[in-house]
Order: C-alpha cells, then sequence, then structure tokens
C-alpha cells in the first residue's frame, strides 16, 4: 500500500465556506488530513473531527511565520513529511505561497501569487502583453492620487493593491470625492492606493481549470448588476448565472485572452477565478484574476451546471494533478438575499410563494432566520440556486427571486 499525500489545510477561521472545501479533501482516499486555524479546535464541526489527522492552533493563520511554526509542527507528527499546503482565502494566498518556499512544498510559489495577488502588478503585466484590461495606476501620495485622476478622468474605482474580490473597493465619482478620501486615508508607500479607468459594461466571470500550464476548463457566467453596484447598495439582492451554451462567438474574446492572461500570470495548476467587461461599444477589458475557487457560492453553481462536485474537482486537482473536464448539463443561476433596514432579520417575505411557484428549479436555498444578524458581506444574509437545463427558465426565475423574496431587518 503507498504512502498517503500529507495534505496541511489552513482554515484560519471556521467558516462554512472554507470547510466544505477541507471536507472535501479530508473525504478524498488516499489523503492525511492537517488542519491549521486561529479558532480553537472544540470549534471544529463534528464531521470533520473524524477526518481529520491532526489539528493545530496558531497565533494568526493569516501571516507566514505562524503558518511556517504550524506546518513544521505537524510535520515532526508525520515524520517529517508534508506534500501540499493549501487553503482558499484570497488573503491566505500570499503567505501560503511563501510557506511552500520556505518549506520546499510542491505548488503556487510567491512570485507566482505576487503576479495574483497585487493587482497593479498584475495589470502591468497584463499591459505589457497588450491584453484589454482597465488604465490603473498605484498611488503612494495624495498628489499622485490626483495627478492620475487628472489624466485618466473621473468617475474612478478605488481599491487596495491586493484587495479580495469587490471588499474595499468602491467608486469614485468626482474630485471632491476623492479628496475627501484621501484626506481621511492618504495613500502612502506602506499603504498605497490603486486607482482604475472607470468601466461600464455587462460584468462576466470566466472560471478556469488549469493543469501543469495546460488549460483544460473554462466557464463563462454573468452578474445582474454588477459587483461595485451591489457594493455601494446594501440592499441591492443581485443574481449571477451560467449559461448552459457558452460556445457562441459572443464570448470569443474572453475565451482568447483568458487563457492568455493566465499564461502571462503565471498560473501552473489551479481553479482561478477572472471577472471582465464586456464594454457597450464593443470589446472586453480584464478587471482582476484570483488564483483560488471563486466565492460567493460560485463553486456551488459550477457543480451544479455540470453535474459534477467541484469541491472534491478542486481537492483532487491540488492533491493529486488530476482533472477531466466535464460537459455542462445545465443553465444554474444564484439569487442573494439581501436585507432592507438596518438590525437583525425579522423576516423573509415572499419564500413560501416562491417555493410553489419554483419547485424543482431550486436545488439549494439557504433561507435567513428571524434573529438572525444583517450580514457584513456582499453575498447577503442567505441564497437560492437553481438549475434548469433551459438558459432563458433560470434568467426568468431569478428575476422572479429578488422581486419577491424580501428580507425584512429590524
Amino acid at each position: 500500500m503507498s504512502a498517503p499525500v500529507n495534505v496541511i489545510f489552513v482554515v484560519p477561521f471556521m467558516l462554512e465556506s472554507s470547510l466544505r472545501f477541507a471536507r472535501a479533501a479530508a473525504r478524498l482516499s488516499g489523503v492525511r488530513i492537517g488542519i491549521l486555524s486561529q479558532d480553537p479546535a472544540h470549534r471544529l464541526p463534528e464531521d470533520l473531527k473524524g477526518l481529520v489527522s491532526t489539528f493545530r492552533q496558531v497565533q494568526n493563520a493569516m501571516e507566514t511565520e505562524p503558518l511556517v511554526e504550524g506546518v513544521r509542527a505537524i510535520a515532526a507528527e508525520w515524520n517529517g513529511r508534508v506534500d501540499r499546503v493549501m487553503g482558499i482565502l484570497e488573503q491566505l494566498q500570499g503567505p501560503l505561497a511563501e510557506v511552500r518556499e520556505r518549506l520546499q512544498i510542491r505548488g503556487m510559489d510567491a512570485n507566482e501569487a505576487l503576479h495574483f495577488r497585487d493587482k497593479s502588478v498584475m495589470k502591468a503585466r497584463l499591459r505589457e502583453h497588450q491584453l484589454p484590461c482597465a488604465a490603473s495606476g498605484l498611488a503612494t501620495s495624495p498628489r499622485e492620487a490626483l495627478a492620475f485622476a487628472d489624466r485618466i478622468g473621473l468617475p474612478l474605482v478605488a481599491k487596495p493593491p491586493a484587495g479580495a474580490g469587490s471588499r474595499n473597493t468602491f467608486r469614485v465619482e468626482n474630485r471632491a470625492e476623492l479628496e475627501a478620501h484621501l484626506a481621511q486615508q492618504p495613500p502612502s508607500a506602506k499603504a498605497p492606493l490603486m486607482l482604475e479607468e472607470f468601466i461600464q459594461g455587462e460584468e462576466y466571470s470566466f472560471d478556469t481549470v488549469t493543469l501543469h500550464g495546460k488549460h483544460l476548463f473554462h466557464s463563462i457566467s454573468r452578474y445582474r448588476p454588477g459587483p461595485l453596484e451591489v457594493m455601494a447598495n446594501p440592499w441591492i439582492q443581485w443574481t449571477v448565472q451560467l449559461p448552459r451554451d457558452i460556445s457562441g462567438p459572443e464570448f470569443d474574446a474572453i475565451k482568447q485572452a483568458g487563457p492568455r492572461a493566465l499564461d502571462v500570470l503565471g498560473i501552473h495548476t489551479g481553479l482561478t477565478h477572472m471577472e471582465w467587461f464586456r464594454k457597450p461599444g464593443g470589446g472586453i477589458a480584464i478587471s482582476e484574476v484570483a488564483a483560488r475557487p471563486p466565492g460567493a457560492q460560485f463553486t456551488s453553481l459550477l457543480s451544479w451546471a455540470h453535474d459534477l462536485d467541484f469541491y472534491t474537482a478542486w481537492a483532487r486537482l491540488i492533491i493529486f494533478e488530476e482533472f477531466k473536464a466535464p460537459e455542462r448539463l445545465y443553465s444554474a443561476g444564484g439569487a442573494y438575499l439581501r436585507g432592507q433596514g438596518r438590525g437583525k432579520v425579522k423576516a423573509v417575505h415572499g419564500w413560501e410563494q416562491l417555493q410553489r411557484d419554483l419547485g424543482p428549479l431550486i436545488v439549494e436555498a439557504k433561507i435567513p432566520q428571524p434573529g438572525q444578524p444583517a450580514s457584513t458581506s456582499y453575498d447577503g444574509e442567505g441564497h437560492i440556486l437553481i438549475r434548469h437545463p433551459d438558459t432563458q427558465v433560470v434568467a426568468d426565475a431569478l428575476a422572479a427571486i429578488i422581486s419577491k423574496v424580501r428580507v425584512e431587518l429590524a
């Protein structure tokens, strides 16, 4: 019998979004799993306790040094060998890469991670290779930020260079707003501010699987409305849809540019999440790329659209370096339920009627419960996922969900 693959999964906080991926890895045959977390062991769910070989708490599971110490401690329990160190959080990708380099563990290295985590480096590399993306600049002082605004024009998008998705990203409408932001949080060499040209258009994702530098799979999803509008308006209930057929010429531009961008950024093996725009006058622009599984239930939507457990598929990709591209069998979509008002969830209106109306289209639902605190995430207080072979049926159902279901906060 061959020795198991020794895998350490970093779960900084016991969030279900991370634990679902950890479970998928722990259930694989031929794998020995260790968990590193800054949460205590008693918070590990019971079902995972029976799957995990060892657990170690570290002071800060988001920084390199504590992770190196934790990995070394688990390695000592495993006769010195760790084969993989993995985790899904965007902010973890840099520290995980540094751990791998320091301890000579196979996987994404620090240089590769930098191209995905530092959005200013990412945009520079894309532009160097004539790939379509928004004009951007990194300001280390208020004067540099104002000069960029004068050169590119307003509105602009402001974000940290190592942000995660749309978090801490916002639109600056005019010079007064920019000056107010710069006065409140002046950029510096240690804390620069990234500014980007604001691009209007339809916003999509391009989710891919790459193995040994070869692009094996892609999926396209559309946001309605785009993440920036969602972040600016906490009451908006938004949707994302995966069309069943993505073979048409309307997606030719991203199917050409997307894999080229991944080559330029240097992905070797992994599941990536790219956000991009289709401009009103034609053409596309790549917004940013993350070298980790997508959030906001996208991995579940990929699973439902392809009748394949993508949580397990990602674990097998990273641990065993194997992947077989599936066929797209369905259109799938998610509607994100976000509370109106302030406080805790008081009531959810329209859910019972929606269940009667949509019936078997609903494949997964997390309905907000009375007393539940308001979410601090753009995912909202809950979600409803649906699928059907007909793309228009899914589009109509998503429209019905966000118009008929209302989460009341009080």
